[in-house]
C-alpha cells in the first residue's frame, strides 16, 4: 500500500544537559570479517513505551544461513565520550570493494529498544549481531533471494520485483553505520524534544567522521537515515529535525502512536521546504504493533502535501522480522534511493 501524491523514538542521560569539547575524543578499533549469520540468542525486549515485547525467537542453524558469494567487509568501531547523548558507540560495515576509486553511499542505521538496553557497547552492535546483517549482505550478493531468507515472511509479488531487480541491475553497496540508539531519551513525550541531541550529534560529529575516515562519497544527498522500531521512531525525529543532512529518510516499524501523525507531519512538510529532494519512505507489516500509526503518520503527511512511501508488508513485530524483511528492506532501500534509482 502506497500514499504518492503532491503531498512520499525515563530518564534523561546525566550528560544531556552538557555540551561537548570540541572535537569530542572517540577511540577507533577495525577488522575484516566476512559475512555470515550470528548465532547470538536475541534478548526478549519492548520495542517502545508502551509496546508489548518483542517476540524472540533463537537463531535456527541452517546451511542456507550460509549462502555464497561476496559479502566481505571492513568493521570499525568508534567510542565517543562526552557527547549530548551521553557515552556513544558506532560499529561501521564498509563494503571491502570500496576505497576512494569506489566510494559508496551512507546509511546510518538505528536498532530496536532491546540492544538500547544492552548499553552503547553492545546495543551498537545490534543490526550486526541480532539481525543478521552480514547474512542479508552475502545474499544479496548472491541472489536470487527467498521466503527462507525473509524468515518465511515474504510477500510473493514483491519478492519478485526485488529479485529482477537484482538480476538486472546488482545490489551495488552502502556504507551501513550503526550507532547506539539512546532508549532513556527516546521514550515518550520528551523524545520530541531531547531527539534533537541525538540528531545534532549524528549530523555534527558523527557525518563528519563517517566523510572523512571512509570511502563515503560524502554528500548528504547519498546518505540515509533509517531504523527499526524504537530506532524508526529515532530516525524519523532525527531527518525531520536536520534534513538538509539526508537524501533518504526511513523507517521501518516506527515506535509512534496514532496521535503522533499530526505534529509529524507538520514537521515533514517543515523538513521538505528546507531539503525538497528528501525522500521519504515508511515500512510496517500486518502484524505490526505500529501499522495503524505507522499508516496515519504516513496519510498525515500526503494530506498536508509531503509524497512519502507508504509500504506494507507480511511479518509480525519480532526478531525474525528484523532478521528477514527488514535487513533487506533497508539495505535495498538505501541501494537505490541514494543512488536516485527506482526503488520498488
Amino acid at each position: 500500500m502506497k500514499y504518492l501524491a503532491s503531498l512520499v523514538l525515563v530518564l534523561p542521560l546525566s550528560a544531556c544537559d552538557q555540551k561537548p569539547p570540541p572535537g569530542a575524543r572517540t577511540q577507533n578499533t577495525a577488522a575484516t570479517v566476512t559475512a555470515a549469520a550470528s548465532i547470538d540468542p536475541p534478548s526478549p525486549s519492548a520495542s517502545a513505551s508502551s509496546a508489548p515485547p518483542v517476540v524472540a525467537s533463537a537463531p535456527i542453524a541452517d546451511p542456507h544461513d550460509v549462502p555464497k558469494g561476496d559479502g566481505k567487509y571492513h568493521e570499525l568501531t568508534w567510542r565517543f565520550e562526552d557527547t549530548k547523548v551521553g557515552d556513544m558507540s558506532v560499529v561501521v560495515v564498509v563494503p571491502e570493494n570500496a576505497d576512494d576509486a569506489h566510494k559508496l553511499p551512507v546509511v546510518i542505521a538505528m536498532h530496536g529498544q532491546g540492544e538500547a538496553l544492552k548499553g552503547p557497547k553492545k546495543g551498537a552492535r545490534g543490526w550486526v549481531d541480532d539481525y543478521w546483517l552480514p547474512k542479508a549482505l552475502r545474499r544479496l550478493h548472491a541472489p536470487p533471494l527467498n521466503d527462507r531468507d525473509f524468515r518465511g515472511r515474504a510477500d510473493e509479488g514483491r519478492l519478485a520485483k526485488l529479485n529482477e531487480r537484482l538480476a538486472t541491475e546488482p545490489y551495488h553497496g552502502v556504507i551501513v553505520v550503526c550507532p547506539y540508539t539512546p532508549y532513556r531519551i527516546l521514550k515518550g513525550e520528551r523524545a520530541f524534544t531531547d531527539a534533537n541531541l541525538l540528531a545534532d550529534f549524528l549530523v555534527d560529529e558523527l557525518i563528519p567522521k563517517i566523510y572523512a575516515e571512509t570511502p563515503a562519497i560524502g554528500t548528504p544527498a547519498t546518505t540515509g537515515v533509517d531504523g527499526v522500531s524504537l530506532g524508526g521512531r529515532a530516525s524519523v525525529l532525527v531527518g525531520l529535525a536536520r534534513p538538509e543532512a539526508f537524501g533518504a529518510l526511513g523507517a521501518l516499524q516506527p515506535a509512534f502512536d496514532v496521535q503522533d501523525a499530526e505534529r509529524l507531519a507538520k514537521r515533514a512538510k517543515a523538513a521538505r521546504e528546507k531539503n525538497p529532494k528528501l525522500t521519504i519512505r515508511l515500512l510496517t507489516s500486518d502484524g505490526d504493533y505500529y501499522l495503524d500509526s505507522t499508516k496515519a503518520i504516513s496519510k498525515a503527511m500526503a494530506e498536508v502535501g509531503v509524497d512519502n512511501t507508504l509500504d506494507v508488508v507480511p511479518g509480525d513485530h519480532s526478531y525474525d522480522f528484523n532478521r528477514g524483511p527488514g535487513v533487506y528492506e533497508l539495505l535495498f532501500f538505501h541501494d537505490r534511493a541514494l543512488r536516485r534509482e527506482p526503488v520498488l
